[in-house]
């Protein structure tokens, strides 16, 4: 049975003025390549695709647990940064980068699942200080391998130096994207 091959029919946008030149998306020139911001954009799909697969990583560690990402994540920067003593909730939620109230719901879940152990702080009687239970532990450690395989594929070809880099890049649109958000908020607050 032959196919017959379909030509696709282009068509000029509604307005019918012909192709549509698409506004810049970023007035910096350094920006440009060939007068175009193309370049630019197709970095940034980049990123977000990049971090899209992160996070689905992210999830699939969580599941290997009976947990969310974002329980993941808690557990995780708990076992990292509790020390000898505990870490904070606040301390926790800057670490992690979630909002400190999303860490607190996270941890009572974690409690509840024998995962973390909630003690006062002995320092500073207005917080708590967070840490690993033996149960939490031996989780950390059953997923570790998992975490340590998809870790070498996901960095295989990205150097020290690369990784560096981004980690500068990371932080410098954290910040960044405060002021985003906040010029966001002004221009919604004005429609």
């Amino acid at each position: 049975m032959a196919k017959t091959a379909r030509k696709k029919v282009q068509r000029a946008p509604s307005g019918g003025s012909g192709r549509f030149v698409v506004p810049s998306t970023i007035s910096r020139r350094d920006y440009y390549k060939d007068g175009s911001d193309d370049w630019f954009r197709d970095s940034l799909y980049r990123l977000v695709q990049a971090l899209s697969r992160l996070l689905v990583c992210r999830e699939a560690f969580g599941r290997r647990l009976g947990l969310t990402g974002s329980q993941f994540t808690v557990l995780m920067g708990v076992a990292y940064r509790q020390g000898n003593t505990g870490i904070t909730i606040a301390a926790l939620a800057n670490y992690i980068g979630l909002a400190a109230t999303h860490v607190t719901t996270e941890v009572g879940r974690l409690i509840r699942k024998g995962l973390l152990i909630k003690r006062p702080n002995e320092n500073d009687g207005r917080s708590v200080l967070i840490s690993l239970s033996p149960k939490g532990e031996a989780e950390v450690e059953a997923v570790s391998p998992m975490v340590r395989k998809i870790n070498d594929l996901l960095f295989m070809n990205v150097d020290r130096k690369q990784f560096d880099a981004t980690n500068e890049l990371a932080k410098t649109l954290l910040i960044n994207a405060e002021y985003a958000i906040a010029e966001i908020r002004v221009s919604e607050a004005e429609k």
